[in-house]
């Protein structure tokens, strides 16, 4: 179905000719602010920043979820096209193509068609007439507020650039009349914008109407003059002179630019050593910086200097970067552009002292060098003074460090001047410092487009992998592109082969005359000892991010030094910090690291296996400390098992700093596992396993834990260790369970208790009763769960164990709860509350406080209901895993949904639905479904009502979720009721009245028979 989303003009939903009811300005501001930002999430803080600016309502994310689920209404015109928005705990995305968002393609349109306009104008006037169709008024018309205007101001500016572009091919191949209507309008909204008018000027020069064009030269110098107090700049005045001589008009727009006569009379006297300029692609960003603040002062009036230093690793591009610019800058210094290298990164000699250097910037300026004094002192004063005039832009390219920059910089002049840098440069007065990253994919793409030209044998998923092998980077993806030219027959998958060879793809990356390995020794060469070695055992680390935690394990640092010194990385650009402590290297430089190891001259074998080793223990330590902080309630084996730890445990002061560790290191323990899965001994992954089982089953990583932690029960089994095996076992229990598995839950919970009681360890059995349990409840066996806690409490009473003795009675309440003996669900779960804050256990407390409130729910207070979730969810803030948050979300829509509150219920329902199918809770999943069928039934939406009900049902009896299963039959019963399908209801009211009496669940009984005998009565009386 054809589908898009219009931001041009009114804001919009369009398929088949249809368009979404989006309601309120605030929602179609909403849909803006996701649209625009198509395939990627935005954070809740942006978001509600873009819709209220620094003004938002008091609850703020409740209304964004709101205007949330309009849009999500609004999109099903789009059928099965419609955009999936995925709500997390701080951010939404609306998965959707960015070509489906118009002005997303157009100014993707528009940014191709300019990147054509010397090499194909035809195609480029082509792409920009594709923009042109997208065009459909003035972006989010009739909305205000500060990010609309921020909008609206950046595609404003992309609309220009079409159009300019679009004037210059017109005006290039003869067409000025066209380009006269093209030009017109916007001169008269920008009537001091002199590109424009020399543009138009030329244009009208070029249709045969010349005094038209010479009094628009006239009038706009004057408004110039007038409005901003400036004279005009030279390019209208060469305009002007070449209206004046008669010359063609297709070549005015390069006379202006060249100024070819007013340039043979400068050459004399303004110094030009830029390098060759090259053919550019991407940093749009960058230039548009770097272009505003080295254009500030253009009147000629700067007191001071502008510096602007680049800095970025090896490769990035920082001196094309600055070469470019000044190229385009050209007309803004016409007294010279001068660039000049400082060697700051040769590794065999040191870099060019500020003698050297100003002595070439003088010789650049004309003056012999025999005539220049010998100090640096007087070298110094000599090239302030001679700059004091002067305009200039000058280039201090690979500089060493900021002293060797210092003395180079000229004083109060109107000279601008560049460094770059691979070291970050502090105390530059007056610096403005841009830090260059690898390019974003898409310009990385381009940029190997535009080197390889057109050639046969392309394929884009080729070139896309391409460019991520090159990790983006500008050098390799040009020397990846150079490499391809250089042998006529490889097609780009050959060179995917290529570098995807055993050798790694950083020895492939060269040409005749570069290689990536050694633009990287150069930085390598310039680290001091401790540096190099940090350099290179990061190259051991296999996960993306590390700490200094881990550095010191790898190195024998401590933590502290390890941190330093990756600071120091930081400065040459060899690391970057994503987040605070968290440090990251780029793939490249990570195989030149790994390069380096491997060459065995700096590392033994035996440095490199107790690294690693090292590196092992220090996570599985780590990791035990944070587990058993963050998760006391598993039964746990001595931390003795796991060996000798080279480096102390990081600080956890409770156990929310404990648990968001481990979520940070999430990945790298994963990794851990994998290792040892792959590599490790049978033991060493058993004891990682149950290590690391209450992470992997609290944070959902169910598929992963499943089939190791099999392997780990055989193992235990094999070695006849029953205590260590009947741990496994209740781990998989937990995870099979969370799974919605239950059968097989029950059945491992089953064979734990056997162990523990033949073993005769108390705790050990405590722990299996309360596990066996929880499945039990889960698949309806309320009264036999309610035994099982029972005897859980009366063994705890010989234990003493008060965080069990609470987890116990909350247990109880929910059995309680299901048995509808609401006044001893009501006494567990008071008990348990005041247990778990008397002992200070948060994870216990929004636990209890999430059942108190399905117990106030079910008692028919349902603002009791709603107070008691939101505290629950408020004690669980930045510390619940995800399956948790989302649980507590999914029961506070319900209330909300008794309470009348529909929009707000199905909000929070679209929410957590992913969360839950993501984690595996099957069982959350059929509530949720569920949920959201009686919020549609109550928004008077039947149908929908019972296509939510009827999915709820197929996940309930496909888990055996029997209390689930009744629940549901009961509330499809009553949405067939409401449409009037009489027979189908009376069916689902019996089934559902069944499953509750097997189970033993009197209030979901006693619904059931009280609705099949009114719904009997009714029609009978018809």
């Amino acid at each position: 179905m054809e589908f898009e989303i219009r931001l041009s003009g009114s804001v919009e939903v369009r398929a088949a000719g249809r368009r979404g009811d989006l309601g309120p300005t605030k929602t179609r501001l909403t849909l803006a602010a996701l649209a625009w930002d198509a395939d990627r999430s935005v954070s809740m803080d942006a978001l509600i920043h873009r819709v209220w600016d620094d003004h938002p309502p008091a609850k703020a994310r409740e209304a964004l979820h709101t205007h949330v689920s309009r849009i999500r209404r609004a999109l099903r015109i789009a059928g099965d096209d419609a955009p999936v928005i995925v709500g997390r705990s701080n951010s939404y995305l609306m998965r959707v193509h960015p070509d489906r968002v118009d002005l997303r393609c157009y100014t993707d349109l528009v940014r191709q068609g300019r990147a054509l306009r010397e090499s194909d104008a035809q195609a480029a006037l082509r792409l920009l007439d594709r923009a042109d169709r997208l065009w459909h008024g003035e972006p989010l018309a009739g909305i205000a507020g500060s990010w609309p205007e921020h909008l609206r101001a950046a595609v404003g500016e992309t609309a220009l650039a079409a159009a300019m572009t679009r004037a210059d091919i017109l005006i290039d191949t003869g067409r000025c009349a066209d380009a006269v209507p093209v030009l017109r309008p916007l001169v008269e909204e920008h009537p001091v914008d002199e590109a424009l008018a020399e543009r138009l000027a030329v244009a009208l020069y070029g249709s045969s109407r010349t005094a038209e064009a010479t009094k628009l030269l006239q009038r706009t110098r004057q408004r110039v003059v007038r409005d901003i107090g400036l004279d005009a700049g030279r390019r209208l005045q060469r305009v002007h002179q070449g209206i004046l001589s008669g010359a063609p008009a297709r070549n005015l727009l390069r006379y202006a630019a060249g100024g070819q006569e007013e340039s043979a009379r400068r050459a004399n006297r303004a110094p030009d050593n830029l390098p060759r300029d090259v053919p550019w692609v991407g940093r749009s960003d960058e230039l548009h910086r770097l272009g505003t603040v080295l254009s500030e002062g253009d009147g000629g009036e700067a007191v001071v200097v502008t510096v602007e230093a680049i800095h970025g690793m090896g490769g990035v591009g920082k001196t094309s970067l600055s070469v470019h610019v000044a190229h385009q800058l050209r007309e803004r210094f016409p007294d010279g552009r001068l660039f000049v290298h400082l060697g700051g990164r040769a590794p065999d000699r040191p870099a060019r002292s500020a003698g050297q250097v100003l002595t070439e910037l003088l010789r650049l300026l004309g003056m012999e060098v025999k005539d220049l004094p010998r100090s640096t002192e007087e070298l110094v004063a000599l090239w302030r003074s001679s700059a004091r005039d002067r305009r200039m832009l000058v280039i201090l390219d690979d500089a060493a460090d900021s002293e060797q920059v210092r003395p180079l910089l000229p004083g109060a002049s109107p000279t601008a001047v560049i460094v770059t840098s691979r070291r970050r440069l502090p105390g530059l007065p007056g610096v403005r410092a841009l830090s260059l990253d690898v390019l974003p994919p898409h310009d990385a793409v381009a940029l190997f487009a535009q080197r390889l030209g057109a050639r046969a044998g392309t394929s884009e998923t080729d070139v896309a992998e391409i460019v991520r092998m090159c990790d983006h980077l500008p050098l390799a993806v040009e020397i990846a592109a150079s490499r391809l030219l250089a042998h006529p027959s490889w097609t780009t998958s050959d060179l995917v082969r290529q570098l995807g060879r055993d050798g790694g793809h950083l020895a492939e990356l060269r040409d005749g005359e570069r290689t990536m390995t050694h633009v990287f020794e150069l930085s390598y060469q310039a680290l001091d000892t401790r540096q190099q070695l940090v350099f290179r055992r990061i190259g051991l680390h296999r996960g993306v991010e590390f700490g200094p935690f881990a550095v010191a394990a790898l190195t024998g640092l401590s933590p502290d030094t390890a941190e330093h010194v990756l600071e120091e990385l930081m400065a040459h650009h060899l690391v970057s910090e994503p987040s605070p402590h968290r440090f990251t290297m780029h793939d490249l430089l990570r195989g030149y690291a790994r390069s380096l190891i491997g060459s065995g001259d700096t590392d033994s074998a035996e440095d490199v296996r107790q690294a690693d080793v090292n590196l092992l223990a220090h996570y599985l330590g780590a990791a035990d400390h944070a587990d058993r902080l963050a998760y006391p309630f598993r039964s746990r084996a001595s931390s003795g098992s796991l060996g000798p730890v080279t480096v102390p445990p990081p600080g956890m002061a409770d156990a929310h700093a404990a648990e968001q560790w481990l979520i940070t290191e999430g990945a790298n323990l994963l990794d851990v596992l994998n290792r040892l899965a792959d590599h490790g001994s049978e033991r060493q992954l058993a004891r990682a396993v149950h290590v690391l089982a209450g992470f992997l089953d609290m944070e959902g990583h169910l598929a992963t834990a499943e089939p190791l932690l099999r392997r780990a029960v055989a193992y235990w089994r094999s070695v006849g260790d029953s205590t260590a095996r009947a741990r496994a076992l209740l781990d998989l229990s937990a995870v099979h369970t969370h799974g919605s598995r239950y059968e097989d839950g029950i059945a491992e919970a089953r064979e734990a208790l056997e162990a523990a009681r033949a073993l005769g360890n108390l705790e050990l059995e405590v722990h299996c009763v309360h596990q066996l349990s929880v499945p039990l409840w889960q698949t309806g066996q309320y009264a036999l769960a309610q035994s099982l806690q029972k005897r859980s409490l009366d063994l705890l009473t010989r234990s003493g164990s008060a965080l069990h003795a609470a987890r116990s009675r909350n247990m109880l309440g929910i059995t309680h709860l299901h048995l509808a003996e609401n006044q001893e669900a009501l006494a567990c779960f008071m008990t348990a509350l005041r247990e778990f804050s008397g002992i200070g256990d948060s994870r216990g407390r929004y636990s209890t406080l999430n059942n108190l409130a399905q117990l106030h729910q079910r008692m028919g207070n349902p603002e009791a209901a709603e107070r008691a979730y939101r505290e629950a969810i408020d004690v669980a803030k930045g510390m619940g895993n995800r399956r948790d948050q989302a649980t507590m979300h999914m029961n506070l829509a319900s209330v909300l949904d008794v309470l009348g509150r529909t929009d707000e219920a199905l909000s929070l329902y679209g929410a957590v639905l992913p969360v839950l199918r993501e984690v595996g809770d099957r069982r959350g999943e059929a509530i949720a479904l569920n949920g959201a069928g009686r919020a549609h039934r109550a928004a008077g939406r039947g149908e929908e009502a019972l296509d939510w009900h009827t999915a709820a049902l197929t996940v309930a009896r496909r888990i055996r979720a029997a209390g689930e299963e009744a629940e549901v039959l009961y509330d499809l019963a009553r949405a067939e009721q409401a449409l009037g399908r009489t027979e189908s209801a009376l069916a689902h009211l019996e089934e559902s009245l069944t499953v509750s009496r097997r189970i033993g669940a009197p209030a979901e009984e006693a619904r059931a028979a009280r609705a099949l005998t009114e719904l009997r009565g009714t029609r009978e009386n018809r």
